[in-house]
């Protein structure tokens, strides 16, 4: 049955706004502890000889057992206990008991009728109800019931509020799960919630025999990608994207499916890196590992439901958590084993612009939505927050700068200016160019209560260059590119060859090291790696050194050095 919970939660946090519904529990990084005789996949496929598989397929028709707790819970316990005593405002809070009144209504049951068990989690557990009175008389509802007694840190009583805040904010769209409201008494809190019937993404992946096939898998795709860039644009990283938290609301085969689940979500300010480490291991981003993350981390989540999606696998896959990490930061996803080599190549570059290591390179979904796996399908673009980073870069830029992305700019396929231009016309231009007014405008009209918790207008203070001109399309299109993202692209040497040509007839100049390590913001230690970026013979940038211009000294070494 459907059901609305959360499966997993930061190990050491009792949270009470996270359930389960016989899913893998949290990830904590541990060490190298086998998980008993749990797998962690009952996927088995077999794989060509000489080929090792990453992971298994779901063959078999049945649910994942559920597995003792993570190895890691101990310790970090006994960390953050020793940590409290050192602390005076743990000492407070044994003194003061926590407040676990949240506001909300306290007439459930007489509004609420409560039904069998759909679901259950280490914090609680979710009952379908039928309303007794009210707009949602005789309907059947989903109750996510939190009981108030494993609500023992400050935190976790944030955490629910945060959860319902959320859901609140958030549930206007078509592929979220409906809000209706939230109760409490003194033993419990109850989350009302629109009740979905079709069961979960990976019930209908198993009952196909453990794949879809291309088109009926991009149908499943695009909604994921727009929920996702609905959630993103408001400033909202859901942190636990996987098959078991979309549900079908209907048992339909084309029915609607919603994203459930956002016990571990929170709101982020674009330019904010969060760093604490939750979500489920197999699809957990290789920078929340890293402890630096934003809403990336969720494409990298969606790139893993699509790969498994396609073939059938996990792309990462150990019998550990320590080595699920492993082979999340190191190992490459396996695209040479059955049945890749009958899936289309633009499924397959989709899957790899998903599942690129490198955050700043990873599509973002209203840029996957454009991609030409997708191209055919109708649906509408949706707006793309990233486009308000670019331009916040690009108007506070250096001319230099600019020249350089302009030139960049002049040198993109076709396929690239399909997605510049969808969000071009978003920003509704008038007589062909657009100012800080139309990029404001564009906000306001998808924003949302979410948006303003996570400040995303915020943004357009930084752009307030932009409210004493005017940006022409050609403009544009240097302003909201991401030379990161070229750089994935498999034809990204032609393309800078291509934009050094036009950077030498229009942008191109004299340089010194000195001026050069000023453009780059970096300090005299650089000074020896910037010499190679400058031709000795007219003192001018060389292409070297015009692909490490726009990337920066963060990204790899080009392995072309042309010395012009």
């Amino acid at each position: 049955m459907g059901q609305c919970c959360s499966k997993t939660t930061v190990a050491g946090d009792n949270d009470g706004s996270d359930e389960t519904h016989h899913r893998k529990p949290p990830v904590v990084p541990a060490g190298d502890t086998p998980v008993n005789s749990y797998t962690g996949s009952p996927w088995q496929i077999r794989w060509p000889e000489g080929v090792g598989s990453p992971a298994g397929t779901p063959r078999r028709m049945f649910k994942w057992p559920f597995p003792p707790p993570s190895p890691a819970k101990p310790i970090m316990s006994a960390i953050r206990k020793r940590r409290e005593k050192k602390s005076p405002a743990a000492k407070v809070e044994e003194v003061m008991p926590l407040d676990k009144n949240f506001g909300f209504a306290t007439n459930f049951r007489a509004k609420y009728e409560l039904g069998k068990e759909i679901g259950k989690g280490h914090f609680g557990h979710t009952c379908r109800a039928k309303c007794k009175k009210g707009a949602l008389k005789n309907q059947l509802v989903a109750v996510k019931i939190i009981p108030k007694a494993k609500m023992t840190t400050a935190i976790s009583i944030e955490d629910v509020r945060r959860e319902v805040k959320l859901l609140k904010s958030l549930s206007g769209n078509q592929h979220m799960v409906q809000f209706y409201d939230a109760f409490e008494d003194d033993q419990n809190v109850y989350i009302v919630m629109e009740l979905c019937e079709g069961g979960e993404l990976l019930d209908r992946i198993l009952s196909r025999g453990g794949r879809y096939n291309e088109n009926d898998a991009k149908s499943i795709v695009m909604q994921i990608l727009r929920v996702a860039s609905f959630t993103h644009l408001q400033g909202v990283v859901h942190r636990d994207l996987k098959p078991e938290n979309f549900l079908f609301s209907t048992t339909d085969e084309d029915s609607l499916m919603k994203v459930i689940d956002f016990g571990l979500s929170d709101f982020v300010r674009t330019d904010q890196r969060l760093n604490d480490i939750v979500g489920s291991a197999y699809y957990v981003a290789p920078e929340v590992l890293h402890r630096s993350y934003n809403v990336e981390a969720d494409m990298w989540s969606i790139g893993v439901i699509v790969y498994i999606l396609l073939c059938g696998s996990r792309p990462f896959f150990a019998r550990t958590e320590s080595g699920i990490f492993r082979s999340v930061v190191k190992a490459e996803p396996n695209f040479i084993g059955t049945p890749w080599p009958s899936v289309s190549p633009e499924a397959k570059d989709f899957v790899k612009r998903l599942l690129n290591k490198d955050h700043r390179k990873r599509m973002t979904s209203s840029q996957a939505l454009t991609h030409p796996w997708l191209r055919d399908e109708k649906y509408d673009v949706p707006l793309d927050i990233l486009v308000y980073k670019l331009v916040k870069s690009y108007v506070r830029a250096t001319p230099l700068r600019r020249a350089a992305l302009k030139a960049l700019s002049k040198a993109l396929s076709d396929d690239e200016l399909v997605y510049l231009s969808a969000q071009f016309n978003l920003l509704e231009p008038k007589d062909g160019c657009v100012s800080l007014d139309n990029f404001k405008m564009a906000l306001v009209k998808h924003s949302t209560v979410a948006m303003k918790e996570s400040r995303v207008f915020d943004i357009l203070d930084k752009m307030k260059p932009l409210s004493y001109t005017q940006m022409t399309f050609e403009e544009f299109t240097a302003a909201a590119i991401s030379p990161h993202q070229l750089e994935a692209l498999e034809g990204w040497e032609t393309m800078a060859n291509t934009a050094f040509q036009y950077f030498e007839l229009e942008g191109n100049r004299v340089i010194s090291v000195d001026a050069l390590a000023q453009e780059m913001n970096v300090g005299e230690s650089s000074h020896s790696i910037l010499k190679d970026w400058i031709r000795s013979s007219d003192g001018k940038l060389n292409f070297l050194g015009y692909t490490k211009f726009l990337h920066g000294l963060s990204t790899r070494s080009s392995n072309t050095r042309h010395q012009q």
